[in-house]
């Protein structure tokens, strides 16, 4: 009986071993297959939806600890959760990069008319700003300190001016027009500041 007993505890151990030596294939497969999705999609991930990757990352470590402890059940049984995380990650991440895209189009779109007009009211306000340094006479509501506040504002436009259309020669149209706004909000104030028509 004894015997028996030994050889039945045996066999089972058997049976468990070879269970768990077929669950490892299909759970190492599972892993690896998962790793090999991230790695083509984690770059835009990363850019758009990092706070999701972070997550995804994290099943994906807590299935890996499962399999180095051999806990090749676990991380079958958690297969397919991470696999509809990575689904809905790289949806995420797609549709980020689908807006940035279009906002980039809009901006580089919109970037053509601004090259244009904010040269012409900084070059229309560096005239008004000599023509007034030049002048013993300044116009009725222009005092000395508006004129050299402009003069000061006229400096700091030029420098934020070049930061815009470096931005735009380096294909960051968004960044340029974000820019480029703040310098002709900037430019309006100042040629309003020394009566000039901004229109």
């Amino acid at each position: 009986m004894k015997k028996q007993l030994t050889w039945l505890i045996a066999a089972m151990m058997a049976v468990l071993i070879v269970g768990c030596a077929n669950q490892k294939g299909p759970a190492e497969q599972a892993i690896a297959g998962a790793e090999s999705t991230l790695s083509g999609m984690r770059d835009m991930a990363q850019k758009y939806v990092p706070d999701q990757l972070a997550a995804v990352d994290a099943q994906l470590a807590s299935l890996k600890d499962a399999f180095a402890k051999g806990d090749y059940k676990a991380v079958l049984a958690g297969a397919p959760a991470l696999t509809s995380a990575i689904g809905s990650l790289k949806e995420a991440a797609s549709a980020k990069a689908a807006e940035a895209e279009a906002a980039m189009a809009k901006a580089k779109d919109a970037w053509a008319s601004m090259s244009t007009d904010v040269p012409k009211m900084v070059a229309a306000l560096q005239s008004r700003v000599d023509m007034l340094t030049k002048s013993h006479h300044l116009p009725s509501g222009v005092t000395k300190d508006t004129l050299a506040s402009a003069k000061t504002g006229l400096d700091s436009i030029k420098s934020a001016w070049n930061d815009a259309t470096t931005a735009a020669s380096s294909g960051d149209f968004t960044g340029a027009m974000a820019k480029a706004t703040a310098v002709k909000d900037q430019a309006t104030a100042i040629m309003q500041s020394l009566h000039m028509s901004s229109g």
